[in-house]
């Protein structure tokens, strides 16, 4: 019998994590169908549910609906209960295994797929929302000398920081105070795109400067905005957050399936196939 799974989200139509399964599914030999479930705004939990009692046995879950699934789930992770969201549901004969597996396909891209080493290294994270806290646990995991978090709003970093301090050395510092800071690592997790100049965001143009790489939560066809801006202020080298979304499926495709696919080959077929959108998921 074929196991059912699918990514819930709204919009959904843009997400490539089916043809991502299929080509797991294809590698491991195992017998699954995936595909997208258009949730309405107010009806995610009712989606869900009848997506289960239908035979569903996962779900990746993207925007706007990682916190509804945090809520939906009555078992979680640490790094779950860590992020306050879920972006992987499990059905556990009676309920729903929420996890976060947003950080570690993070990691895993730029450790190996990127070959960027985080260790020693000084990181920045633009965005204090739900996208960088899912991140930052992992992030301090791989033992950088500092990670800074800076957000238009410095309260909501602070939050964070006083989260996350246990784990690491985190800080907070806001905009404008960034000037005559350097990074090795700049990481854009605003939850809205930026401006090609950089004309709309709060941060100085110099945070790039000699930054060995800029990368993008976003994933796109062609560059995004925040990369073309880093590109022309001095970044290195630059990523989207294509590799993430293929890793972090991996992830999940690990909890579902008990095995965690060889994500190199995906990776190389799934390159030359890009659509020109940004979506996070």
């Amino acid at each position: 019998m074929t196991d059912r799974y699918a990514v819930v989200g709204n919009p959904i139509a843009h997400s490539k994590s089916p043809e991502i399964h299929a080509a797991f599914a294809r590698e491991t030999g195992d017998d699954i169908s995936y595909e997208r479930l258009l949730a309405p705004l107010d009806a995610f939990v009712a989606t869900v549910t009848r997506f289960q009692r239908e035979g569903g046995r996962g779900c990746n879950v993207t925007l706007p609906f990682k916190l509804e699934a945090f809520a939906l789930a009555q078992e979680h992770s640490p790094r779950a209960l860590l992020a306050g969201a879920c972006n992987t549901l499990a059905w556990r004969g009676t309920h729903w295994f929420g996890d976060n597996t947003d950080g570690p396909g993070l990691v895993r891209d730029l450790d190996v797929n990127l070959g960027a080493a985080l260790r020693g290294r000084d990181l920045l994270i633009l965005g204090a929302g739900g996208a960088t806290r899912g991140i930052v646990a992992p992030l301090l995991a791989a033992a950088p000398r500092s990670l800074t978090i800076s957000n238009r709003t410095p309260g909501k970093a602070e939050e964070l920081v006083q989260v996350f301090a246990v784990h690491g050395p985190v800080r907070a510092l806001a905009p404008a105070a960034l000037a005559g800071e350097h990074f090795d690592l700049v990481i854009n997790a605003t939850s809205s795109a930026l401006t090609g100049t950089g004309a709309a965001a709060p941060w100085p143009d110099a945070i790039f400067a000699g930054v060995a790489l800029a990368y993008d939560l976003m994933y796109a066809g062609e560059p995004t905005a925040f990369l073309r801006w880093a590109r022309a202020h001095g970044a290195l080298r630059t990523a989207d957050g294509f590799g993430m979304l293929l890793e972090q499926a991996a992830e999940s495709y690990l909890i579902w399936r008990g095995v965690r696919p060889d994500t190199a080959p995906v990776y190389a077929l799934m390159r030359g196939s890009r659509r020109p959108d940004a979506h996070a998921a």
